[in-house]
């Protein structure tokens, strides 16, 4: 039976069997028997981590350490409100610094704990449950989510592609337009906490599972993914950058990365 460790884009942890390409961290959210309790989160440090880093091997739910999460991807992990771990994917941190700079028009990078105190503002009210807002599908960018008619959606060059466990499913016809015609109304509810998306629009690229792309027909007009997609080598000028190569979550005992520390 799958652990209680799989976390969807409206920041739910959930069983579920199905595999992803990242993990991540919210603090130890379990007790006995490896099942979670009431508390969803110990810190505002949420985070969004490799899936292998240095070889390290650590068991996925250790008593009183900390509860590994595993998402299908970072666009996932991203809505649900993790930020990128400053530890093993420094790269990717220092991306996200510089587009959360921009976008926030700030001095310099801000800090970790920064970061993390507006995240979790915007990613949770006071009796916990997940915030969403309402915006304009025509200023949103790629990787974000929003709520469409069977769940949540993954905003790619014009469509928008069901999220699952599983991965994307196909997406909804270019010719059909997001707002007109697909049930999805012009003002689109967005999962992804806003921050993240104006540092997305600032010039993050989000990693997307490579479903993503799979039976993926013409564009909407003048659109242009901005990911990158795990897997994926990326064609001049295509839009989209190569990232890791794919690797799915383990059932056993995980290959990843210390686990206490502000990232």
């Amino acid at each position: 039976m799958p652990l209680q460790n799989r976390v969807t884009p409206f920041g739910e942890i959930v069983a579920d069997p199905g595999r992803g390409l990242m993990m991540g961290n919210r603090g130890c959210l379990h007790g006995q028997g490896r099942r979670l309790g009431v508390s969803r989160w110990r810190s505002k440090l949420w985070i969004c981590c490799l899936l292998e880093f240095k070889g390290v091997q650590r068991d996925p739910m250790p008593p009183g350490r900390w509860t590994a999460l595993f998402f299908l991807d970072e666009a996932t992990a991203l809505a649900a409100g993790h930020r990128p771990c400053a530890y093993c994917r420094r790269p990717d941190y220092v991306a996200f610094t510089q587009a959360w700079r921009a976008a926030q028009c700030l001095p310099r990078r801000p800090l970790a704990p920064d970061m993390d105190a507006v995240l979790h503002r915007e990613r949770t009210d006071r009796s916990r449950r997940k915030l969403s807002y309402r915006a304009p599908l025509a200023e949103l960018p790629d990787g974000v989510m929003i709520r469409a008619p069977a769940g949540p959606g993954l905003l790619l060059a014009g469509q928008v592609r069901p999220w699952s466990f599983h991965g994307y499913g196909a997406p909804l016809p270019a010719d059909a337009g997001i707002p007109a015609g697909a049930g999805i109304p012009a003002g689109a509810e967005v999962l992804t906490p806003p921050s993240i998306v104006a540092a997305i629009t600032a010039g993050y690229l989000p990693q997307v599972h490579p479903s993503a792309l799979a039976g993926a027909g013409p564009p909407s007009p003048g659109a242009k993914a901005r990911i990158r997609v795990q897997g994926h080598r990326g064609q001049p000028g295509d839009g989209l950058r190569g990232g890791a190569v794919a690797r799915t979550m383990p059932s056993g005992p995980i290959t990843n990365r210390r686990t206490s520390g502000s990232w």
